[in-house]
């Protein structure tokens, strides 16, 4: 171990250099004398000295920060897989930030590592809440971070869009730049970082001891709990200070580790030291590339999406590995009602047609609510919003039935596995790559992006049967893709950003008739498909050879079922953009109704997503009025509290099996 981590020091060292010279512009052979020089003489001294050196030195505080504090959460929590980004410390750090940006402007500039501090304590608390003691050492704690994350980021997104102006210069910062304009911040950051090393050193015995077993500590005379609080708010606060000072940069704190592993190290003390360097080591690295790319691109390359490029296929890798027996049991949901009862779908369908007169007709105004048959010009505009929001909510639920039924898997929803970020990244990609607006770009990007993700999904979660678990790890890890690529149009920053996150959120604002009345008839036609098929989703479900002894050709069927459910997800995506938590809320609240048919399922489904989505849309353009939210993030909103409560009710559904 000692060897091969005075080569990751000496790999350290010998890349300053190197990201010196990217970042000044110097050659090698001018970059000493222009170090020791007393003032900088001409453009690419003064970058050095101003620019690329605070920029180097914050790069390795930052990195060291990042891997320590993954290092200690996972020693701690004993799971591979917690980091700050997947248990959502980052998340809730950004929020509290982006929020106290608009509520307090001033009071961020000054104190901005309390706010963050605060929100990366109020994330984690609730993701080891949803997870349980049990879930903390497996991939439950994942997936509740995976929920906080998404919650988190739809309420960052209604900040951002109600306030766009205000926080407009947070959009690079968002996305982990580490660029500096002087000494200031590696001023502030080092004593941050300092201050956490010397406190996590007083850890190292008791984490030494915590590797032996919870038992073996308390019978050693650790008081457990003192010290693990120590070290998780040191970790938290090294993740804080790092967010204050750069920004979010997600994927470090888990490759770290997971490389100082791999170097041997298997002291707590040695991990940890390990990882700080690897950690440095991987950011500066990490920035040196982003530099380089951003010589040959018309922008700037975030730190924090050059990291998340490299981190996706490591998490993928090291999740689907450590997937244990229990993670491949299938999740257990409530009930609900043994059968649909008579007349419920009726009571369905008349809340959807009252809410769709509502959208048109109730609306607020200056002198206060006013319900009236709108204009021709006011319905001109509220129509097509209105059908392109129902056959979005159609869609999306019938997606998300075909896919839960077909890979037996209540977490198989569009936006959670990942279909629905494949479609957006294909259309971002394009107007990265190409140029344009997302909306030169139609149906068959996302058609191709819906697929291709799909095809990922199939090919990584074969070997594990499809596990629940694994099946929405591919759905983070897609997604944190997706946002690598989002962040480097946002760091464009000016209103084509604001445009972008408005689209992202899942927009009816811009749906033009013709689109609306063609997604309304492209999800009429495959709801029509879906039930005609509903016999052959009947049989899947039951498993492949139940199915094939009743004479069906499993595998045509699974592909066209399949391909049925990602279609229909792209086709939403194209015209209003990705719409979160829809495909899986409607098909659970259809099941918890008692829909247990496939045919019903379907159906029913299909309603509930109608009223999802036409409530989500009204909502959005009433709710702070004359301010209009998109409504996928009203829906995300919604459904972000939904699919905690479903965490929530699978941890006590197994506290009482255990009991049992």
């Amino acid at each position: 171990m000692i060897v091969r981590l005075g080569l990751a020091a000496a790999l350290l060292l010998a890349l300053v250099p190197l990201h010196l010279s990217l970042g000044s512009g110097l050659p090698f052979a001018e970059l000493w004398p222009a170090l020791t020089g007393a003032e900088p003489d001409g453009v690419a001294a003064a970058l050095l000295s101003y620019a690329a050196g605070p920029r180097a030195v914050v790069a390795v505080l930052a990195g060291a920060a990042l891997g320590l504090a993954g290092s200690v959460l996972q020693q701690v929590t004993r799971n591979r897989l917690v980091s700050p980004l997947t248990i959502g410390a980052s998340s809730g750090a950004w929020l509290a930030l982006v929020a106290g940006a608009v509520a307090a402007p001033a009071l961020v500039a000054a104190h901005g590592i309390w706010f963050a501090m605060g929100g990366a304590l109020a994330a984690t608390g609730l993701v080891l809440v949803i997870a349980g003691r049990n879930g903390i050492t497996g991939l439950p704690v994942v997936l509740a971070g995976m929920a906080v994350n998404l919650l988190l980021q739809a309420v960052a997104t209604v900040v951002v869009l109600t306030n766009g102006e205000a926080v407009r210069s947070l959009f690079i910062w968002g996305a982990g730049d580490l660029t500096q304009t002087g000494w200031d911040w590696a001023a502030w950051l080092w004593p941050q970082v300092l201050g956490g090393v010397l406190v996590l050193l007083l850890c190292i015995r008791p984490l030494m001891l915590l590797k032996l077993g919870t038992e073996a500590a308390a019978g050693r005379g650790l008081a457990l709990l003192p010290v693990l609080l120590v070290a998780v708010l040191a970790a938290l606060w090294l993740t804080a200070s790092v967010i204050t000072a750069v920004g979010v940069i997600g994927f470090i704190g888990l490759l770290a580790p997971a490389l100082a592993r791999m170097t041997g190290a298997r002291s707590a003390g040695g991990e940890m030291l390990a990882s700080l360097v690897l950690g440095a080591l991987v950011l500066l690295a990490t920035d040196a590339l982003a530099l380089f790319a951003g010589q040959y691109t018309r922008d700037l390359v975030p730190s924090g999406a050059a990291a998340a490029l490299i981190g996706v296929p490591v998490l993928i890798g090291l999740t689907l590995r450590r997937l244990r027996a229990q993670d491949h049991a299938p999740l257990r949901m409530p009930e609900g009602a043994p059968r649909l009862r008579p007349g419920l779908a009726m009571l369905v369908a008349a809340g959807a047609v009252a809410l769709v007169l509502a959208s048109l007709t109730l609306a607020p105004t200056a002198e206060g609510w006013h319900m009236a048959w709108p204009s021709d010009l006011v319905l001109s505009l509220r129509w097509p919003r209105l059908v392109a929001a129902a056959a979005a909510g159609a869609g999306m639920a019938l997606a998300g039935v075909v896919l839960q039924r077909l890979l037996r898997n209540p977490l198989a929803s569009p936006d959670i596995i990942g279909i629905s970020s494949g479609a957006t990244l294909a259309l971002v990609g394009a107007v990265v790559l190409l140029g344009g607006s997302i909306h030169d770009f139609g149906a068959p990007v996302a058609l191709l992006g819906g697929l291709g993700a799909l095809a990922v999904l199939l090919m990584l979660g074969r070997r594990q049967g499809h596990a629940p678990a694994a099946v929405a790890l591919v759905g983070i890890a897609l997604a944190a893709l997706l946002d690598a690529v989002l962040q480097m149009v946002l760091a464009r920053g000016g209103a084509d950003a604001v445009m972008v996150v408005g689209w992202l959120a899942g927009s009816t604002a811009r749906v033009t008739e013709g689109q609306a009345l063609a997604l309304a008839a492209a999800v009429l036609l495959l709801t029509v498909v879906a039930v005609a098929a509903h016999r052959w989703l009947t049989l899947l479900a039951g498993g492949e050879a139940f199915a094939a002894g009743r004479g069906l050709a499993v595998g045509p069927a699974r592909t066209f079922l399949l391909a049925l459910g990602a279609v229909t997800a792209a086709a939403v995506t194209a015209v209003v953009g990705p719409i979160a938590f829809v495909g899986l809320i409607a098909p659970h609240l259809a099941a918890l109704l008692g829909a247990r048919r496939s045919g019903q399922h379907l159906m029913l489904a299909c309603g509930l997503g109608v009223v999802l989505m036409v409530l989500s849309d009204w909502l959005g353009r009433t709710m702070l009025h004359p301010v209009q939210l998109p409504a996928g993030a009203m829906a995300s909103v919604i459904g972000g509290g939904y699919f905690l409560l479903l965490l929530l009710a699978r941890r006590g559904g197994i506290a009482a099996g255990r009991a049992a």
